[in-house]
């Protein structure tokens, strides 16, 4: 079973939300539709859904067009970014909803509930009030319910990013382990490229309504296609070919993440300490070098400070190779 989206279209007046899109998503895949706020990524989602029309193109399942299809017969399930609960339902009477829809028989529908509560780790939360749980512990039972009526495609529109950062990351590892242990084919979008190479076995790079680059994380992260890529991936410095062979012995046109320079007393980069802030983790850092500015990172126990002259040597984790 496989989803196909073959130069699809969406208009709203004379605004063009996604232009002539081609993707498709193998049956137990996972693609993340990974862009910045407006790209259309959420529009795209919706038309797959069914609650837009393409105003072009096709979307089909295992090759039948479902453009005659409405939502509540695709198959698909879907969960947003507030998750969409029923306040007045506990938490069984939300994950069961889809189920008592196909008219599951109530023995089945209770062990699949309970299944599903223990899998995203909210066993004995049943007779909860939906109201009372935490935005994680919501977004868990979204999750549940979306699952429960065992779709054939799963739609996750920006399911974390309602939530802070420590959660969004604890909940983007629970998920990743869901979506295997299910086997479900999904759909995510989300802005947050660490969510998306967390998630996902391929990322589809999404820009202006259109998909730029599709591969799987490890390539689109090395070798982003373009330099806009690049800096949506966090490459704040691009080099040009003769300035990258310079620094670092490599003839192409580079980008430079804030990890590629770091800190280290055997190294061969010289440079000035401009600025520093600190980071949960790590010293973010501002340094000069052949009369340019670079960003660097240093240990949080013994950060230089500015107006230091320190070393530096290269981490080639942060650094990209662009297309």
């Amino acid at each position: 079973m496989s989803l196909r989206v073959d130069g699809v279209s969406v208009a709203y007046g004379p605004v063009t939300a996604v232009s002539d899109v081609d993707l498709s998503i193998a049956d137990g895949e996972v693609v993340a539709l990974l862009g910045p706020s407006g790209c259309g990524k959420s529009t795209l989602l919706r038309a797959v859904a069914g609650l837009e029309p393409p105003a072009a193109g096709v979307v089909s399942w295992d090759g039948v067009d479902l453009a005659g299809t409405p939502v509540h017969r695709r198959g698909f399930g879907l969960v947003f970014q507030d998750g969409q609960l029923f306040p007045h339902r506990d938490v069984a009477g939300n994950v069961a909803f889809g189920l008592r829809m196909r008219r599951v028989e109530r023995e089945a529908r209770e062990k699949r509930v309970a299944s599903l509560l223990d899998l995203v780790g909210l066993a004995g939360y049943a007779d909860r009030r939906v109201t009372e749980l935490s935005g994680g512990e919501q977004q868990r039972v979204a999750l549940a319910r979306a699952l429960a009526p065992r779709p054939k495609l799963l739609l996750l529109d920006e399911p974390l990013s309602a939530l802070d950062r420590a959660l969004r990351e604890q909940l983007a590892v629970d998920l990743a382990r869901l979506l295997r242990d299910t086997g479900a084919t999904a759909l995510v979008v989300t802005h947050d490229h660490d969510e998306a190479f967390t998630l996902a076995d391929r990322v589809a790079v999404m820009r202006a309504g259109r998909i730029v680059q599709v591969g799987e994380p490890s390539t689109v992260w090395q070798h982003p296609t373009d330099v806009e890529t690049a800096r949506f991936l966090g490459c704040g410095k691009i080099l040009h070919p003769s300035a990258a062979e310079h620094l670092l012995g490599v003839r192409a046109r580079v980008g430079l993440r804030a990890t590629a320079l770091r800190v280290d007393p055997s190294g061969t980069i010289e440079a000035e300490v401009l600025e520093r802030v600190h980071r949960r983790d790590h010293v973010r850092l501002l340094v000069r070098l052949a009369g340019e500015d670079f960003e660097a990172v240093a240990p949080v126990a013994t950060p230089p400070s500015p107006g230091d002259r320190v070393t530096l040597t290269v981490d080639h984790d942060g650094i990209a190779i662009i297309d």
